[in-house]
């Protein structure tokens, strides 16, 4: 009976994310509902259902109610495989990131797979996910990323790595580049600056595989600087250490299928009020309750719960 019962959502669910594919336009709102149907009931199956209750407690109605409503709002990640958006946003889960990309958090970006020709969704850490997993070390006292505009960069000294910084002193909107800065709480600090040639250097380079960059470039631009301040001279955690890595393997390409082209997507990141102040060891979603203690409710062989894969997908056949 229950073989029976799951062939028959398979097939339903199948059918219908086929007819949403072939005809959108028999939908008012292009297939949100149709694919919306099509994740809750992937949400509600007791094996993904149970792995969201596992690491998110309390918080994994919420964080699942965010899912749907991801998913209805980008009509791009409806084109993608819903167990990949499954498993990208079980990523997010474990590290107790918020899936909205309008925080900056987190993104679940679609990807085409142009060997499959299937369209798969890939989590990527957003600047301010970098700085909340470092915070949450509990090793840094201080750390921010910030766009300099002309004007406002005094002097450099790439040597002694002594910045002037004066925001007073801002000529126009033009940006001459972005600085990050991070202090341990034993005093060590870092202080790098990437001038604007240098970040457009590097997103030609990586551009194939990230074109988020042409919808938000300053997020984009404040994470590659936040990164390789932290993955040169940070501490990690074991969890941002496979954070990281799944991070620069999905931007790079490096370790994810090769040769896939991004779908493209709109991302704006809202600033806050202290979006130019440093961030301190207080702030973020959840500050001071992570999802989980790295390695104990994330899975079987992996701190972030990536074993939840397409062979774990409970309508495939």
């Amino acid at each position: 009976m229950a073989k029976a019962n799951t062939a028959a959502v398979r097939d339903k669910l199948a059918q219908r994310a086929q007819n949403q594919q072939q005809n959108p336009e028999q939908n008012g709102n292009g297939g949100a509902t149709s694919f919306s149907a099509v994740i809750k009931q992937y949400l509600r199956t007791p094996a993904i259902k149970s792995r969201f209750d596992e690491v998110l407690k309390n918080r994994a109605p919420q964080f699942m109610s965010s899912i749907i409503n991801l998913c209805n709002a980008d009509p791009n990640l409806q084109a993608c495989t819903p167990m990949s958006i499954i498993s990208a946003c079980m990523v997010a889960a474990t590290l107790n990131l918020p899936v909205d990309r309008n925080l900056g958090y987190a993104w679940i970006v679609p990807y085409r797979d142009n060997k499959s020709g299937q369209v798969v969704a890939t989590f990527q850490l957003g600047y301010r996910g970098y700085i909340q997993l470092a915070l949450r070390s509990g090793q840094y006292r201080r750390i921010n990323a910030v766009t300099i505009y002309k004007g406002e960069l005094v002097s450099w000294n790439p040597l002694t790595e002594e910045l002037v910084y004066d925001p007073r002193r801002k000529e126009s909107d033009e940006v001459e580049g972005y600085a990050g800065y991070f202090e341990l709480l034993n005093g060590f600090t870092k202080t790098v600056f990437w001038t604007r040639d240098q970040i457009e250097a590097h997103r030609q380079r990586f551009s194939k595989t990230s074109k988020i960059w042409d919808s938000d470039y300053e997020a984009m631009a404040l994470k590659t600087v936040i990164r390789s301040l932290l993955g040169r001279w940070g501490i990690l955690s074991v969890e941002m250490q496979e954070a990281y890595s799944r991070d620069v393997a999905a931007e790079t390409g490096e370790g994810a299928p090769p040769q896939n082209d991004i779908i493209d997507a709109e991302f704006e990141v809202k600033d806050s009020d202290s979006s130019d102040a440093l961030h301190d060891n207080d702030s973020g979603p959840d500050d001071g309750e992570p999802a989980n203690d790295s390695e104990s409710e994330a899975g079987e062989g992996t701190s972030l719960g990536l074993n939840l894969g397409p062979e774990e997908d409970p309508f495939a056949d």
